[in-house]
């Protein structure tokens, strides 16, 4: 087909060249050859159109010699795209050794590299993990960045994230192309460094390197564990001041933050950090953190959370901060009463546990035996025991009554 489309092409162009001359050159000319002791002559026009006809027949007998050759090279490769279809379809649907063996013999030159990677792949699933490497290592002057990446995502499966990172750094493979930055910052965090992880940010950002609604949780997953491996007060401040306001407001980060910065004895910022993120945005784990962080500022961090608690008096993990804070401060009597508050909005086992230990320091070992017997049973989903009953800790407006327990006065 492509044969008579190219002969009726030269055909028209001929004719149309002859006609244009005729048209266009009122004076005709006169063309003379004279060739073995022959004379030959013509118009300038004639001239022209048998000229084309002559290049054109020539193209076109040696396009007619060289069709059975393209017709069987066209079927080769033809051939080539159905055997490697039929192979990655094999590694989708988990034929592992028969696309491996396809993919491994792949000769077209435009396929080859991409065969042996999905080769690399196929040997990785069955557990060949030595046959991987060697059909990566075949990629390794021809497409260093194609290597590389596969190296990274077999190391990065086996749980080697620093191998991946060796492999990632090659020079050959420089500059990494989107996945591969993707990879190195996986790599990064996986080691446990998240500074380097966090600082990678903008360059995912930049290149796509990963879906949009991704980089929000792994902006806070890197976040939270840049502050908490900080290697000391400086680095902590640098990567605290450096984060957005929106992120120092997320409360897991804010924990992270406070955390590391009672471990390092900046009471004051460790309190501040979770304070204005409660301030800007309730959250209820990090309400129950508030009263368990090793700081001091007893008396501040209690007037705060009475404070709290008049906006939110049904709150269980500012209860339990509140309980824990009048504790600290030598009021176990409060503390009691808001414990029991707590576990009434479902503070569960951890309240529990404080009020077993409360119950255990003065003493009260029954009710501490039953009190940690429950924070297993609420850890459990089971119903809680009933508390022994100590009159003198009941308020004026209760007495007790045989069988019946606690009974308000009417």
């Amino acid at each position: 087909m492509a044969f008579v489309r190219s002969l009726l092409i030269w055909t028209v162009v001929v004719l149309a060249v002859a006609l244009a001359a005729q048209v266009l050159l009122p004076e005709p000319g006169l063309v003379l050859l004279r060739y073995g002791g022959l004379d030959y002559t013509t118009t300038v026009p004639r001239a022209l159109a048998i000229g084309l006809a002559v290049f054109a027949g020539l193209w076109l007998l040696l396009k007619l010699f060289a069709a059975p050759g393209s017709a069987l090279r066209r079927r080769r490769e033809r051939n080539e795209r159905s055997r490697l279809n039929s192979a990655l379809e094999d590694l989708h649907l988990g034929r592992w050794e028969r696309a491996e063996r396809t993919l491994a013999a792949t000769r077209d030159p435009d396929s080859v590299a991409i065969a042996r990677l999905h080769a690399a792949r196929a040997a990785a699933a069955r557990g060949e993990t030595s046959v991987a490497v060697q059909h990566l290592d075949a990629l390794s002057a021809t497409h260093p960045a194609l290597r590389a990446i596969g190296q990274a995502e077999l190391a990065l499966a086996q749980g080697r994230p620093t191998d991946a990172l060796v492999a990632l750094e090659m020079q050959a493979a420089q500059p990494l192309p989107p996945r591969g930055l993707a990879l190195r910052a996986q790599a990064l965090a996986e080691i446990g460094h998240y500074d380097e992880a966090y600082g990678m940010l903008g360059a995912l950002r930049k290149h796509d390197a990963v879906p949009a609604a991704d980089l929000p949780r792994l902006e806070a997953r890197w976040a939270r564990g840049a502050l908490a491996h900080a290697r000391d007060g400086n680095a902590l401040a640098a990567q605290w001041d450096a984060m957005p306001a929106t992120l120092r407001r997320d409360p897991a980060v804010a924990a992270a933050y406070a955390e590391r910065a009672a471990v390092l004895h900046w009471d004051d910022a460790a309190a501040q950090a979770i304070e204005q993120a409660l301030e800007a945005n309730w959250d209820e784990s990090l309400a129950a953190q508030y009263g368990r962080l090793p700081v001091g500022r007893l008396d501040e961090r209690l007037a705060r959370s009475e404070r709290w608690l008049a906006q939110h008096p049904d709150s269980p993990g500012l209860l339990l901060s509140h309980a824990r804070l009048q504790h600290a401060h030598g009021d176990w009597t409060g503390a009691d009463a808001t414990l029991r508050r707590a576990i009434a909005r479902g503070a569960g086992p951890e309240a529990w546990e404080l009020l077993g230990h409360g119950h255990a320091a003065n003493g009260e070992d029954a009710a501490a035996r039953v009190a940690y017997a429950n924070a297993l049973r609420s850890a459990r989903g089971e119903e809680p025991l009933d508390l022994p009953v100590d009159a003198t800790r009941l308020p004026r407006d209760y007495e007790l009554r045989d069988g019946r327990g606690p009974t308000r006065l009417q």
